[in-house]
């Protein structure tokens, strides 16, 4: 079924066309993911989808009664107090109902009215079919998912949240909503790895129809179906996420730039007949020729990519091999520890990949790795020729009231405009656009002067706080490309993994209050990390059952029949007793294993490590077998007492 459907749209603004022949076709349960540069008309083409901007060209169709819910940057909340009451602002009027219902239930007797009575069956019948009996769950499991405690939220006031936090309950408003069509725009910004997981997995599940703004390519790898680009101003749609959009692209680019040469020699080929035979015995030909070129549709080349980012990151001298050294170094903030004495050394080209949950402490253990503050025990030092760039995630640091312009001229006072422009070039900024006030900026724009700047400190260390979250996608494979070529060493906070992936060589990563430093790259990080989580589930499973079969047991035992003679009972008693010790011994034999496979330690990477670990996987399926049997032997002695 068709939910909408563009033909032929196009946007302008006056005299400037933004986007031109958009034409793609949305059906139930697809999850589109449209991806282009900043500017290129994304959130505009949002606003052609539900209605609130008109079409300058071509026709939208959409679904009668189509139900929408829209996710843009900038989240307020109106009319709420708590963060529960905020999440759950899309279901106000059968929260009033639900009021009303109870109101009206206190209020019943014997003497109630016919028509009060009525009434208050629609009203349980309204609130049945409005979703009443099950948005509460919904809003609870949206809100943990999101890392949120559910309880705590329906008395904690929202004037108290974050930025990243108000963007989270914004985003729980939006799934939580009552929709058939949910509009995301750049919905994993201020999300940590875990829980952008966690969203991913809730939109493939999710019957909602999807479309969504992002430039995380992990993300719509997995959650998107379709693609639609959006470049030199018009659209192409693909099929598949977001790694097979990339090869689609360029199998259609290299086949348009075939046909485009294909046309091109032809075209020569035919003016060079007409020029050589207008006005001789083949005129009628020529003119003929010529008749049909003029008529001939030109093809054109596939677009470039206008205005895209290029940087070059070079360090000035090469530094030492030890460029941050810690020994139990321990963080705090006030009375909370978020860093419980780390030991580790960061080295000469190494790229380390800092993760953790938001709140976890990742930009307060930066700064104090940096010495900009001091910490509560240990050591910290840095490298004597190591020279740092921190590109900060809040970019604090940017000269807000001075032009772009005055912000590179400070820094090289003696270039001239020429060069200036030239450097500012690189990063998407040309003509007069370079003296706008950094203020007036958008945060991508904020973040590629950030860049620049950084390109001009020559450091032989870059600690990178969050660099892609206002970027688009060209501009996160450009700084890809740099980092790649980059001859320095890297300290790297990210939640994208497909930027993890590309370039971590090496993970710090909280767990708790500990820093786990994993000696591999980011990919292997997480398949390390996936196996313990699963090695985690399963013990915890185990534990489940077994306390299960034990509660049932021992339910059994004590509504077990009386009156068999002493004797009998002794002995009956007796072996039940054996029968229970057998099953303790197990059982504390199975707890012993699970808690040696769930030692961070035996996941090292080593082929010893995976060894001994496959060795204990497999005494952990024998000592598991053998309580079972135990606890069968002490459940049929316990029935027999």
């Amino acid at each position: 079924m068709t939910l909408i459907s563009c033909s032929g749209v196009g946007i302008s603004f006056g005299a400037t066309v933004l986007l031109k022949d958009v034409t793609f076709t949305v059906g139930q349960r697809d999850r589109w993911g449209i991806v282009g540069r900043n500017g290129a008309g994304k959130s505009s083409l949002f606003k052609i989808l539900t209605g609130t901007l008109l079409p300058s060209g071509g026709s939208v169709a959409r679904r009668p009664g189509l139900r929408h819910a829209l996710l843009d940057q900038h989240r307020a909340f109106e009319g709420v107090n708590t963060v529960w009451d905020a999440a759950a602002a899309a279901w106000r009027e059968v929260i009033a109902l639900e009021h009303s219902i109870a109101e009206q239930a206190m209020q019943l007797n014997e003497k109630t009215p016919d028509s009060v009575l009525e009434k208050f069956g629609r009203d349980q019948e309204r609130f049945a079919d409005m979703g009443g009996y099950t948005f509460h769950a919904r809003v609870d499991a949206v809100l943990q998912g999101l890392g949120f405690d559910a309880e705590e939220s329906k008395t904690r006031a929202i004037t108290t949240l974050s930025g990243g936090e108000r963007g989270r309950v914004g985003l729980a408003a939006q799934l939580i909503a009552p929709a058939e069509l949910l509009l995301l725009d750049e919905p994993t910004n201020h999300l940590d790895l875990d829980t952008t997981v966690w969203l991913q997995d809730w939109l493939k599940d999710a019957d909602e129809t999807v479309i969504v703004v992002s430039h995380d390519r992990a993300f719509l790898d997995v959650v998107a179906d379709h693609i639609l680009h959006i470049e030199g101003g018009t659209t192409e749609s693909y099929r598949g996420g977001y790694s097979s959009f990339v090869m689609q692209r360029a199998e259609r680019r290299l086949s348009r730039e075939r046909e485009v040469e294909r046309q091109r020699k032809m075209i020569a080929k035919e003016e060079d007949y007409i020029r050589r035979n207008i006005a001789g015995v083949n005129t009628s030909q020529a003119k003929g020729r010529r008749k049909r070129l003029e008529r001939l549709p030109r093809l054109t080349p596939p677009p470039g990519s206008p205005g895209a980012m290029s940087l070059r990151l070079e360090a000035a001298e090469r530094g030492g091999d030890q460029v941050i050294a810690a020994k139990d170094l321990t963080v705090k903030v006030e009375d909370r520890v978020l860093v419980d004495r780390f030991t580790g050394v960061l080295r000469r080209n190494d790229v380390v990949a800092l993760v953790g949950h938001n709140g976890a402490g990742k930009s307060t253990l930066i700064s104090t790795l940096l010495g900009y503050r001091p910490q509560a025990s240990g050591e910290c030092k840095v490298g004597g020729s190591v020279s740092p760039a921190w590109f900060r995630q809040d970019l604090a640091d940017l000269p807000l009231n001075k032009s772009i312009y005055d912000a590179i001229a400070d820094l090289r006072p003696l270039w001239g405009r020429g060069a200036i422009q030239n450097h500012l070039g690189a990063f998407g900024f040309t003509g007069e656009e370079v003296m706008r006030d950094i203020k007036t900026l958008s945060g991508g724009e904020r973040a590629r002067v950030a860049l620049a700047i950084i390109c001009l400190q020559h450091a032989n260390l870059l600690v990178l706080d969050e660099p892609t979250n206002h970027l688009d996608v060209e501009s996160i494979e450009a700084v890809e490309d740099a980092l790649d070529e980059y001859e320095g060493t890297v300290l790297l906070v990210s939640h994208d993994r497909a930027f993890l992936r590309e370039l971590a060589t090496r993970v710090w990563a909280f767990e708790g209050t500990k820093l786990i430093d994993f000696d591999g790259s980011f990919v292997e990080w997480e398949a390390t990390k996936a196996d313990r989580d699963a090695n985690r589930a399963r013990i915890e499973a185990a534990e489940a059952d077994a306390r299960k079969v034990k509660e049932k047991q021992q339910s059994k035992k004590n509504t077990a029949t009386q009156g068999d003679d002493h004797a009998a009972r002794r002995a009956r008693k007796r072996s039940a007793e054996d029968a229970e010790k057998a099953a303790s011994r197990w059982e504390t034999r199975v707890a012993e294993i699970e808690s040696q496979l769930a030692d961070p330690d035996i996941y090292d990477g080593s082929s010893d490590a995976a060894r001994r670990a496959g060795e204990l996987d497999q005494e952990l399926a024998k000592a598991r077998k053998a309580l079972d049997e135990a606890l069968a032997a002490w459940a049929e002695a316990s029935e027999t007492r």
